[in-house]
């Protein structure tokens, strides 16, 4: 039996996340702005169909993949996606400080350790590497209003999808691989060590000691941070972030007590809560 002080609330566990997210984006950030000075490489600035566009092609893709892919070549395929993503996060992140065959070694080094033990820790933190390397790497690229263009779109396709239950089907399908395009919080700090192969996630027993949170309810923020840091300076970027935290705590009440525990789109809160936090930054 758990003892009772060894639990605690999911949110507990989704703060430290995006806290840890944030941090390594801005780092990442304060590294890419030095390279591309150093170096006087000026980003082109993307407009926001491309992306969108981009975006919705790969969920029609993975959609797809996840529909007529048999089981068996489904969980190979998806194994060998997240374990080039993760390698790519971590070459990333260790590439703006280190030399690239330094950078090279350690990211292959930490997706084959995840590939033999697949500990939820690890699962989560190289979660955190690759969105914040997405974040920094895209960020630089995107004006903070075409950012939040963007967070917008995605954010009603993420009502919608959950509203309409894609979103939990995909998930499911996805979770055959043992690797999930999301943070898997356990209710217990205990349980932050299992093997991934040993969680049932959509098992009674399971729903009720872990919860999900999705890769985009971190990313999107992280990318629109990224942009405030690149447009407006690293404090304005800071107030972005807090209020992202307060967007997260919010979609945690919203799942609480309006929708008492319910599949809940995250994503929404924390991008409406964003934005407040850069208009007061902004106009201030």
């Amino acid at each position: 039996m758990e003892k009772k002080r060894d639990s605690f609330h999911p949110f507990v566990g989704s703060g430290l996340i995006l806290i840890v997210s944030q941090v390594l984006a801005l780092f990442l950030a304060f590294r890419e702005r030095d390279f591309l000075e150093s170096r006087q490489i000026t980003p082109p600035e993307v407009s926001v169909e491309l992306p969108l566009i981009y975006f919705f092609v790969v969920v029609a893709f993975v959609g797809l993949i996840l529909f007529l892919v048999p089981r068996t070549v489904l969980r190979l395929v998806l194994k060998v996606i997240f374990l080039s993503l993760f390698a790519w996060g971590a070459f990333v992140a260790i590439g703006l400080s280190l030399p690239v065959p330094v950078a090279v070694g350690m990211s292959a080094v930490a997706a084959s350790f995840y590939f033999f033990m697949p500990r939820i820790w690890l699962h989560n933190l190289l979660m955190i590497i690759s969105l914040a390397s997405i974040g920094t790497v895209f960020g630089v690229l995107f004006a903070p209003w075409t950012a939040i263009s963007f967070m917008l779109v995605v954010s009603v396709y993420d009502i919608l999808a959950v509203r309409f239950g894609y979103m939990m089907w995909m998930i499911r399908r996805l979770s055959i691989s043992d690797t999930l395009p999301a943070f898997i919080i356990p209710k217990t700090i205990s349980r932050w060590n299992l093997d991934l192969r040993e969680v049932k996630l959509f098992e009674d027993k399971s729903e009720k000691e872990f919860s999900l949170l999705g890769g985009g309810d971190i990313g999107f923020p992280l990318l629109l941070i990224v942009s405030v840091f690149f447009a407006h300076g690293f404090a304005r970027s800071l107030v972005v972030a807090g209020f992202a935290l307060l967007g997260l705590a919010t979609a945690y009440w919203v799942q609480r007590k309006v929708l008492k525990g319910k599949p809940t789109p995250a994503l929404p809160p924390i991008f409406l809560l964003s934005v407040v936090g850069f208009l007061i930054a902004y106009l201030t």
